[in-house]
């Protein structure tokens, strides 16, 4: 038996390995792929490996992989990706592993600089990611520095910008926080729909060069084929969409593109290397299927892909809905018993309160007793005193009585009788005078014990009100046919490939289309917001082609689909005319 053959196939977010037989086919290998990671769009991807020259090579299908020219290594080594890119992520792609592929994928081409993206745009395509990692942003969970160790923007970004790590992750994190509420399959959609709208997104870029001689870029892509001058990839000069070609084939270097406009003459540029005519072929029929797919009605099996993934959805939302109202209830029982602890506290510390006003009102009351009983000994002193001075008086008023007796009966001489008389005289008024002031003095303590007797009934009202106000109650309880490998010059054979355009709608409605930020006025207000804050960090010494570009396209009012519409203007044969005199 045959020994079998160890495989390393590594996508965006995983690494896989298969043995294979020697008689495997590139199909073969790539169903297993697909089959392994759930992946029902498989159109837009395949497999590419590093050949024995050191190029990149797009596995083929039909032919045996030990065939084909993979680089020695045990096991050998595969990337899986996408070779072809939807013109409408938000229309085409239908499954979450197939956006999840496409995110990671052009995240990693706009991380890289492979695909240029200016500042703005990159923090915003940042917060997405983010939201897509994370999920919604909670203080409590994602502490200052969550960010540091992601890697979330270009090197060029950081670079020509005087921002420390720590206040990129909070500018960053201020648009994370935006998102909250958005699942983190939606995260990744609004990142595709944001970066398909820059102008290098899904573009093949090849060396090529007119009759003349001069230097070009060719640009394919899902909506046809550009021509770039060389110092320029960001604005093509001339477009030909798909819908204008009819057929396309090369012979050597010589690629020649046959326009379904028979009075125009044929669109023929070279290539350096017949590798680079092949796979442009390749790319070139390609994408034209995709064209043609996308303008005709659905196939059964797609239209049964869109309502699963529907289904898929809508039961997503109903369960993000159900964690939402989970959390909420949540929430709501922590605010409840965050209350109830409130108000515990509260009543504890009013019931401290009342202790200590009993206390106070006790020790009052004992004092006011205390008074009570001095004031009550006073009073019956003074009175037991007042009582003394009334026996006295009457006592000398008899004395008075037996001495005018005396005086009369003995008839003793009127100066000494006067003389005793007014002795007694003195000292009745005297003892009358010592009686009235006891009196006054009997009735003033009276009065102070009536007081202290009105106080003590008070304070014995409070105590009595005090002690039979019921205690505040207890709290509550708690709650994802040709041989590109050859690159001999003896190749003299004609690859060739018609172009049908039967049957289709709507051919040419990439025209009409307008970037995100104009359909999405929150995505327009957030890129404007982040523009002018930018600014101010902004390092204009340390500005790339690219950003110069970029920055002159943004002056002229030029974006990814004004640029398209202008570059198609005018018949097929004056634009083959201004490629030849470029």
């Amino acid at each position: 038996m045959p020994k079998a053959v160890n495989v390393r196939v590594t996508t965006m977010d995983a690494e896989l390995e298969f043995a294979i037989q020697p008689s495997t086919t590139g199909k073969q290998l790539f169903d297993q792929v697909v089959k392994t990671i759930g992946l029902r769009e498989v159109w837009y991807f395949g497999l590419q490996y590093v050949d024995n020259k050191g190029y990149n090579t797009w596995l083929k299908l039909d032919k045996k992989v030990s065939s084909q020219e993979v680089k020695k290594e045990n096991p050998l080594q595969f990337k899986f990706r996408s070779k072809f890119f939807p013109e409408d992520v938000s229309e085409e792609l239908i499954q979450d592993i197939t956006q999840k592929l496409f995110f990671l994928q052009v995240k990693e081409s706009i991380l890289s600089d492979e695909v240029y993206c200016p500042p703005e745009t990159a923090v915003l395509l940042a917060s997405y990611s983010v939201q897509a990692k994370f999920g919604d942003y909670n203080k409590e969970v994602h502490r200052p520095g969550y960010l540091l160790s992601e890697r979330l923007l270009p090197h060029r970004v950081l670079e020509q910008h005087k921002l420390s790590r720590e206040q990129w992750e909070e500018r960053i994190q201020v648009w994370h926080e935006e998102h909250n509420g958005m699942l983190k399959e939606d995260a990744m959609l609004e990142y595709l729909k944001i970066a398909q709208d820059l102008e290098m997104y899904g573009v093949n870029y090849f060396d090529i060069k007119n009759k003349k001689g001069t230097e070009l870029w060719l640009g394919v892509d899902a909506l046809g084929l550009n021509i770039y001058e060389k110092d320029d990839k960001l604005t093509p000069k001339i477009g030909f969409p798909w819908s204008e070609i009819r057929n396309i084939s090369f012979n050597d270097k010589k690629f020649i593109i046959k326009p379904i406009d028979k009075k125009s003459p044929d669109f023929v540029f070279y290539a350096p290397r017949l590798r680079i005519n092949k796979r442009i072929l390749q790319l070139c029929m390609g994408n034209h299927e995709l064209y043609m797919r996308r303008r005709k009605p659905d196939t059964i099996e797609v239209q049964q892909m869109k309502a699963q993934a529907r289904e898929e959805k809508q039961q997503k939302q109903l369960e993000r809905a159900h964690l939402e109202n989970e959390k909420k209830k949540r929430e709501a029982i922590e605010r409840e018993k965050e209350q109830m602890e409130r108000e515990k506290q509260d009543l504890m510390m009013r019931l401290l309160h009342f202790e200590e006003k009993t206390k106070k009102a006790e020790k009052d009351l004992q004092e006011q007793l205390q008074r009570a009983m001095l004031l009550d000994h006073e009073r019956r002193k003074a009175e037991e005193e007042a009582a003394r001075l009334e026996g006295e008086r009457q006592a000398a008023l008899l004395a008075k009585e037996e001495l005018a007796r005396q005086a009369e009966d003995q008839k003793k001489s009127q100066e000494q009788l006067a003389a005793e008389l007014s002795e007694f005289t003195a000292k009745i008024t005297q003892l009358e005078e010592a009686k009235r002031m006891k009196e006054a003095e009997a009735d003033s303590w009276q009065m102070r014990a009536k007081e202290a007797q009105d106080d003590l009934t008070k304070t014995k009202e409070e105590l009595h009100m005090v002690m039979t106000t019921p205690p505040p109650p207890p709290p509550p309880p708690a709650y994802d046919n040709m041989d590109d490998n050859s690159d001999s010059e003896e190749n003299t054979s004609t690859h060739s490939a018609d172009l049908q355009m039967e049957g289709i709608n709507d051919h040419r409605n990439e025209e009409d289309r307008l970037t995100e930020a104009e359909k999405n006025e929150r995505v327009q207000k957030q890129l404007k917001a982040l523009t002018s804050e930018l600014a101010l960090a902004r390092d204009e010494s340390k500005n790339t082609p690219m950003d110069f570009l970029h920055s002159d396209n943004v002056r002229q009012g030029r974006d990814k689909y004004k640029t398209l519409r202008q570059i198609r203007q005018g018949n097929t044969k004056q634009r083959i005319d201004e490629f030849e005199s470029l």
